[in-house]
Parts: C-alpha cells; sequence; structure tokens
C-alpha cells in the first residue's frame, strides 16, 4: 500500500508507526486509518517485529487531535457521518476472539504490544487511540478530551467502555459526560499514563523501552499474556485461572521455554525463536 498519511519503519525488532499529516496537525482521516490498519496487520504477521510503537509526526505539533475538521464539515453537509474507509480495509488482530472483532478493538486481538509516544494533544478519536494501545507514555503538559460532546457525537469507538476500565468509572464520567480538555499530568493523576517523559526524551525512553520487552519478553508470552489481559476482562477469575493453567502447560513445552531457563541459567540474554 503506498502510504500517504502515515509512516512505517521496523528497526531492532521495534515497528514504529508515525501519524503523519503534519499540516493538519496529524488529524485522523478515512485514509490514515486505512493505512494505519494495513500497517498494524503487515507489522503483526512480521517475525522481525516484536512491539508496535505509535506516535505522531512532531512537525504536526499533536498526536492526534482528533478527526479533521474538514471531514467532519464534510459529513454535516451530506447530513451523516462517513468513516471514509473502504469495505476491504484491513483487519488486524481479527479472528482471535469475537468481541475484539471491531474498529480500534482489534488492538486487543494483536500478537504485539503496542505502545502509544504521545507527543501533542489527543483529542475525540487520538483519545480512543491512545485507550487502546497497551502502554501510554505523554510529553507534559499535552491536552487530553473526548470531544464528542460538542457534536452531539456519543462517546466514540468504545471509549465508554475501555476508560472505566483504565481509570475506573468516577474519572470516566468526567471525562465522558463534559468533553472537557485535561492535561497529561492530570491523566497521570487518574491512571491514564504510564509514565510523562521530557519532549526532548520521549522518543528515546518509549524506543528503550520497548528494546527491553523485546529483548525480555518471549514472543509467546508477549502474545498470550496480552490475549489473557483482554479476555479476562469479560469473564470471572476461575476461567481466567483455569486458561492459565492450560497456557502453562502447553507453553512450557515450547522452545522458547527450554531456551528462557537456559539464559537464565547461564546469565545470558536470551535468543527466542518466536
Amino acid at each position: 500500500m503506498e502510504l500517504k498519511a502515515t509512516r512505517y519503519d521496523v528497526a531492532d525488532g521495534i515497528a514504529l508507526v508515525t501519524l503523519a499529516r503534519p499540516k493538519r496537525r496529524n488529524a485522523w482521516t478515512g485514509r490514515m486509518h486505512t493505512e494505519y490498519r494495513w500497517i498494524l496487520r503487515e507489522a503483526d504477521k512480521d517475525p522481525a517485529v516484536r512491539v508496535i510503537v505509535v506516535t505522531g509526526d512532531p512537525e504536526g505539533g499533536a498526536f492526534c487531535p482528533g478527526a479533521d475538521l474538514q471531514a467532519l464539515e464534510g459529513h454535516s453537509a451530506r447530513g451523516q457521518y462517513d468513516a471514509g474507509t473502504p469495505d476491504d480495509i484491513a483487519e488486524p488482530g481479527y479472528g482471535v476472539h469475537e468481541e475484539f472483532d471491531a474498529t480500534f478493538a482489534y488492538h486487543f486481538g494483536l500478537t504485539k504490544p503496542v505502545i502509544a509516544a504521545i507527543n501533542g494533544a489527543a483529542a475525540g478519536v487520538g483519545l480512543v487511540l491512545a485507550a487502546y494501545a497497551d502502554l501510554r507514555f505523554s510529553v507534559p503538559g499535552a491536552k487530553f478530551t473526548a470531544a464528542h460532546g460538542r457534536y452531539n457525537f456519543p462517546a466514540e469507538y468504545g471509549l465508554s467502555w475501555i476508560l472505566p476500565r483504565i481509570i475506573g468509572l468516577t474519572f470516566a464520567n468526567d471525562i465522558l459526560l463534559s468533553s472537557r480538555v485535561f492535561t497529561a499530568e492530570e491523566a497521570d493523576r487518574m491512571g491514564f499514563l504510564n509514565r510523562i517523559v521530557p519532549a526532548d526524551r520521549l522518543m528515546d525512553e518509549v524506543m528503550a523501552y520497548a528494546r527491553s520487552l523485546a529483548a525480555n519478553v518471549a514472543p509467546g508470552s508477549a502474545r498470550e499474556t496480552k490475549r489473557q489481559i483482554y479476555r479476562d476482562l469479560h469473564r470471572d477469575a476461575a476461567s481466567a485461572v483455569r486458561e492459565a493453567e492450560s497456557l502453562l502447560v502447553e507453553m512450557s513445552k515450547t522452545p522458547d521455554y527450554r531456551e528462557g531457563v537456559k539464559a537464565f541459567m547461564e546469565k545470558r540474554a536470551p535468543a527466542w525463536k518466536g
């Protein structure tokens, strides 16, 4: 696919996905979503990729400020919302679990951790994208908002489901019912962020964290642990325990289990086979 609204680079086991519409502050469009899903599918099936990092083009001065206002004007003129994506759009993460087979929920079906490097404002769909990442690092002072209230929209793309699970119902109600702006510092206090990092060190710290995951966590463990986390949000504790026990038996038969034990005993870095 020709990438016009994003960039995609792979190095040292890390796939770097950049939302790249700097003249529009990296605002979201149907084209960007189409490319983004295609990139995630490619990264997820690439054995050289262990971790996925998503950020905004720094020239745009934002992570993603939401849907492009020109697109919203077009929706208004046509009399209804249009996602602007093709019928044959890529389906990364689909087919793993029925509850993951939907827009943005597809992140939960990916086999690799996704880290959002939030280098500026994240509003509307930008907040959605950050929320569906597994980990979130942000620069100080970045502004966040759900934004839907001002357009007479509902809470978008399952924010009403995921935000209470990340920050709790009290904070989520505040954010979703008011559509107010809140800063990275407040987001950190709510528990939305894993870390606030000075702007000049954000990507260095995110990439260092990603490389640590790639080097120290077996690919099979990352895949199954991620699936456990999101599947277990839907079910009872006993079911989670029973699946964990079953996975433990199966994964103990793999070469990467033996390699992990051997590397620990020999005090060296593991050479994962995936």
